[in-house]
């Protein structure tokens, strides 16, 4: 599968919208402005390693569901 990208089964939104919060919440908890978290969201930027493991965390979702398109069977 070299070069081939698998979209993410949850988006990042969707993950935060169904953890409870709101973009401005979100940002406050995760350290970063709406606009950065806006980006990630759009896929305009990647949050760095730190981010995701606190975005998991918040959202209680594994990364491997958010951001490499794994199913949490």
């Amino acid at each position: 599968m070299e070069g081939k990208v698998i979209p993410p089964k949850i988006s990042l939104a969707a993950a935060r919208v169904n953890a409870g919060y709101d973009q401005s919440l979100a940002a406050v908890k995760l350290g970063v402005s709406t606009e950065t978290l806006r980006n990630w969201e759009k896929g305009n930027t990647i949050p760095t390693y730190d981010k995701v493991v606190k975005i998991c965390e918040l959202y209680q979702y594994p990364a491997d569901y958010i951001f490499f398109g794994k199913t949490l069977a």
